[in-house]
């Protein structure tokens, strides 16, 4: 999906934002990386705590089909992300080595399905 070609393409994406986060508008340069990343380009973006990173690979997961998996080496975001997403009516889930096996094959098992 190419978003930077006429502005009803980026209607569905704005509808997203709206449904799943509330939000009306997107913050300086989210929607700029988020084209990015639906074009399937690598990305590397540098903002600020707050300024809205996670929108920028939360949004493009929902947006297409598939599976996005998010790796990061925060422990405490993670659950965060996830239990604000699950609040958003988003299903997720996130795996670390601080959970019990238990927890850690059921999450792997679900991602296999």
């Amino acid at each position: 999906m190419k978003l930077t070609k006429e502005k009803d393409a980026r209607l569905p994406i704005h509808n997203l934002l709206k449904r799943h986060f509330g939000y009306d508008t997107f913050r300086p340069n989210q929607l700029e990386v988020i084209e990015h990343v639906m074009s399937g380009k690598d990305t590397l973006a540098i903002m600020p705590t707050g300024g809205g990173k996670s929108l920028c690979y939360q949004l493009p997961g929902l947006a297409q089909e598939g599976l996005a998996i998010v790796i990061s080496p925060l422990i405490a975001l993670m659950k965060d992300q996830v239990d604000s997403l699950l609040a958003n009516g988003v299903a997720a889930d996130f795996y670390n080595s601080s959970q019990p096996q238990e927890i850690q094959q059921n999450t792997l098992e679900r991602l296999m399905a």
